[in-house]
């Protein structure tokens, strides 16, 4: 610092800033050898706090307004550099000023993937990204917990920070929000004002909110979205009708193959085709039947399946009768009704073991 600045600094009583730039969080007052004159004037413009430190200790705190710097409004500086009487000569401080303004259209990401435990598709990786906006709401806490003393303190030092945070705060609030994954697409709004509860939990303790937090898009690996499309599909089909669809296959692609080692092997083809249609025929005119009669009441006995690992059903013992032609119920399948105190294997229930005195037995 030259002679002139040197004499102007020790000549200025004027104590303010004037923030020119949209990424400043904190910046230092210039002040040679840090002496304050005191009855100099302090302006804090709106969007701002001024912060006195005193040996490294956070002194007095002024919000927005004009104040002349006296011992009189300066209570804990007084007690610190004890002042009982008053003081009149420059004295040193360190002043930092604070925006409180809101910082917006900060972005966050997931540089690596997070891992999360599905109930239904076991561990899931999941990438997610999207923007923030956040508001310095203690300077004095701000300072201690992130700036330290940086005399110059942008967003572009702070946000990296709040990266790291907010990403293992928003795999928490996933994890907590019960919300299914393959909901995510469609709940980003209630994802975002998951994470934003989360975040302010915890940014509490760094004088920061997060006033805006918005999830904008959530990926995960193409393996993992096929699996969730068939379970949506599956979930929405009717056993039923489907039993019978893959039965017309069956039957379609056992006709193809009938001539294949020798008629012994077409004729039991015939046979066991000829079998299964007739079930499928059995069951389809049963549903006719059942639809041109709204006065008949459904059957009674009505079973649980499980299904490739997933509880199905209930289903009419006509639609295990097609299922069971299809290959979908096996002797072996666990299924369960109204009355039964665990599930079971269908061959040991009396009302299902007739189904299966047409299916083959497991080749080999």
């Amino acid at each position: 610092m030259g002679l002139f600045d040197k004499l102007r600094n020790e000549f200025v009583d004027i104590i303010d800033w004037v923030d020119s730039s949209n990424d400043t969080i904190v910046w230092k007052f210039p002040r040679y050898q840090d002496e304050i004159k005191m009855g100099a004037k302090l302006t804090v413009r709106e969007s701002q706090v001024a912060v006195f430190m005193n040996e490294g200790k956070i002194a007095d705190v002024f919000l927005p307004g004009m104040y002349t710097l006296e011992t009189q409004n300066m209570p804990l500086m007084s007690t610190l550099r004890g002042w009982k009487y008053g003081f009149n000569s420059p004295f040193k401080a360190d002043i930092f000023f604070v925006s409180t303004k809101q910082f917006i259209d900060q972005k966050w990401g997931t540089k690596n993937a997070i891992t999360l435990n599905d109930q239904r598709f076991g561990f899931i990786e999941l990438r997610a990204f999207g923007s923030f906006a956040f508001r310095v709401t203690d300077g004095g806490k701000f300072i201690k917990e992130i700036a330290g003393t940086d005399t110059n303190f942008t967003t572009d030092e702070v946000t990296e920070q709040l990266k790291s945070m907010i990403v293992t705060k928003f795999t928490d609030a996933v994890g907590e929000g019960n919300i299914p994954v393959e909901k995510f697409a469609a709940n980003l709004e209630e994802l975002s004002t998951l994470g934003k509860e989360k975040l302010n939990t915890d940014f509490a303790e760094y004088g920061l909110t997060i006033t805006k937090f918005l999830v904008e898009n959530v990926s995960m690996p193409e393996e993992l979205k096929k699996e969730i499309f068939a379970y949506s599909r599956l979930n929405a089909l009717d056993m039923n009708k489907l039993a019978q669809f893959n039965t017309a296959n069956a039957i379609k692609d056992a006709a193809k193959n009938e001539g294949i080692g020798g008629a012994g092997i077409g004729m039991g083809v015939g046979m066991g085709m000829g079998n299964m249609m007739s079930n499928v025929m059995a069951g389809m005119n049963n549903n006719a039947q059942q639809n041109t009669n709204t006065n008949t009441p459904p059957p009674l006995t009505q079973f649980h399946v499980v299904v490739n690992g997933a509880q199905a059903g209930p289903f009419t013992l006509q639609q295990l009768q097609s299922m069971a032609a299809s290959g979908q119920l096996l002797r072996n399948s666990q299924v369960w009704k109204a009355g039964m105190a665990n599930w079971a294997s269908a061959e040991t229930q009396p009302e299902l073991a007739s189904l299966f005195m047409n299916v083959p037995p497991p080749i080999g």
